[in-house]
């Protein structure tokens, strides 16, 4: 079993040429990263300018993964935004998580099939026609249930993050400490302690580790 993460940009056709460049451009930051952290194994592929598919053989590490993209992108900003951290996102994606079969193997994710292709491939095109920004899709109908209700109250929190909470959020899903975090933001211990608590950081912690629990002992 595997995951598979297909996302798209929110509205990216509203995006100036040099915002669309920064997004891009911290994808396949985050793509190499995230390779690094998590293994070689892992793969990502950009589609069309504005879509990328990743495969991730990690079920379980696959919502934190997909915060991880999220964030990262939720804090790029542009020139004219650069000293307003308060500011609304002006970038985001959606994102399906497909956890299934990987039956058809390829070097290219282009040419790869299977169950997780088709159910975030699906799932995905689905959500388009939503609001929410994050949907899961598993072979077991009670594990999408639970975590289906439980992402449409993170979608709640993630709407209402700011630059600054993205920012946050990103280096805790890294697993940096609060210090560390301060640090690299040229902020106070204190304001990182503020916007991790704006950013409902503690309920987003708890979901993780459900999803994590249950798609270990699932898949």
């Amino acid at each position: 079993m595997i995951a598979v993460l297909t996302a798209d940009l929110v509205n990216s056709s509203n995006y100036n040429e040099e915002l669309l460049s920064r997004v891009l451009t911290t994808l396949k930051e985050q793509f190499n990263k995230i390779t690094s952290l998590y293994g070689p194994e892992l793969k990502f592929k950009i589609y069309r300018g504005d879509s990328f598919q990743g495969i991730i053989n990690i079920p379980e590490k696959s919502l934190e993964i997909s915060l991880i993209l999220k964030t990262a992108i939720n804090a790029v900003h542009s020139k004219e935004n650069s000293r307003g951290k308060a500011y609304v996102k002006e970038a985001d994606l959606k994102m399906a998580i497909g956890i299934g079969s990987y039956e058809f193997e390829r070097p290219s994710i282009a040419e790869s099939n299977g169950q997780a292709f088709q159910f975030s491939g699906r799932s995905l095109d689905d959500l388009k026609k939503e609001s929410r920004t994050i949907i899961l899709k598993t072979p077991r109908e009670n594990i999408n249930a639970e975590f289906n209700a439980s992402f449409l109250l993170l979608d709640t929190l993630m709407d209402k993050w700011s630059i600054a909470s993205a920012e946050v959020i990103y280096y805790l899903l890294r697993g940096l400490k609060e210090q560390e975090i301060a640090e690299k933001l040229q902020i106070t211990q204190s304001a990182v302690n503020q916007r991790k608590k704006a950013a409902g950081w503690e309920a987003v912690s708890v979901l993780l580790q459900r999803y994590q629990q249950v798609i270990a002992k699932n898949f």
